[in-house]
């Protein structure tokens, strides 16, 4: 456009140097036919080249609006998407703050729990000191045959399904356990690592298999804890929580709901096992139940 508007400023400045003339003041002016036929020619070619340019102008002042629509309407699209990502980020920064809470509570917690071992440990000695004196005292027996430890203490085959609904207090008895596979321990049981009891199961399974939620719930936490690896816990009301960790991932975020029989991670060894598996806990009050009295696994 600014090569069309200096072109069509030269030509009207020459003209009005040169004075306004039409092809009558020419035909007068000249005396030579062949000189007039020749600035006839060139008269009109001027004409011609002034007309294109004209047009070619106003071609271009027409892409230029629609240019300038556009540019509008892509404005407008970035101002809504900026005004979503902003939206967005406070609901981030929303959900951190809840995660800075939950993760305090369940600092917390653990830090009671510390205190509560080494209590059991303190009362594990005097017990210990006392089975020394009895069995002094008892005629000895043939000693039973040892556990063999890798053999398992029971077989869960049966997955939750989304038919289980109602008190959650209810399915005692009732609840298929998250993921097929070998219970390795009893609950209550000392763990040969740590020499603390078990809180929960641990059920032997293949990595990257689905991990179901046994009841219907709500999320209150999807991230990796030391100790438990990746680790996912359900709020099935009435202060009953599950408890799933040792995953390779999670496929569920704090605040969604879930149904029984919901595929809420894979397993895996995050926890720092020696083998690929799901632990697997049920708290009332946050004191830890024995799973396999509420499950149908045998």
């Amino acid at each position: 456009m600014q090569q069309q508007q200096k072109l069509l400023g030269e030509q009207l400045y020459q003209q009005y140097l040169n004075g306004q003339q039409g092809y009558l003041q020419i035909l007068l002016q000249q005396q030579d036919p062949n000189a007039i036929a020749r600035n006839l020619q060139y008269f009109s070619y001027i004409s011609r080249a002034r007309a294109d340019l004209i047009v070619g102008m106003r071609e271009n002042l027409d892409q230029v609006a629609k240019l300038n629509e556009e540019t509008a309407t892509e404005l407008q699209k970035l101002a809504e998407l900026k005004e979503a990502q902003e939206k967005e980020r406070q609901e981030l920064q929303s959900q951190k703050q809840e995660r800075r809470k939950l993760l305090s509570k369940l600092s917390a917690q653990i830090k009671s729990q510390r205190g509560e071992i080494d209590k059991l440990k303190r009362d594990e000695k005097r017990l210990s000191e006392l089975v020394k004196k009895l069995s002094r005292i008892i005629p000895k027996k043939r000693p039973a045959p040892k556990k063999d430890p890798d053999r398992p203490v029971a077989r869960n085959e049966a997955l939750p399904s989304s038919d289980i609904s109602g008190n959650f207090a209810a399915l005692k008895g009732k609840l298929n356990l998250p993921v097929r596979g070998d219970i390795i321990n009893r609950f209550g049981d000392e763990r040969k690592d740590t020499g603390v009891s078990w809180k929960g199961l641990f059920i032997r399974s293949s990595e990257g298999s689905e991990v179901k939620a046994v009841a219907p719930g709500t999320v209150v936490f999807a991230d990796w804890l030391r100790g438990f690896g990746n680790l996912l816990i359900v709020d099935h009301g009435d202060d009953y929580m599950t408890l799933y960790a040792n995953n390779q991932a999670l496929l569920k975020k704090v605040g969604e709901e879930v149904k029984g029989g919901d595929t809420v991670a894979s397993v895996g060894n995050s926890g720092g096992n020696e083998e690929s598996g799901l632990y697997f806990e049920l708290r009332h009050q946050s004191k830890p139940l024995d799973p396999l009295r509420w499950s149908t696994a045998r």
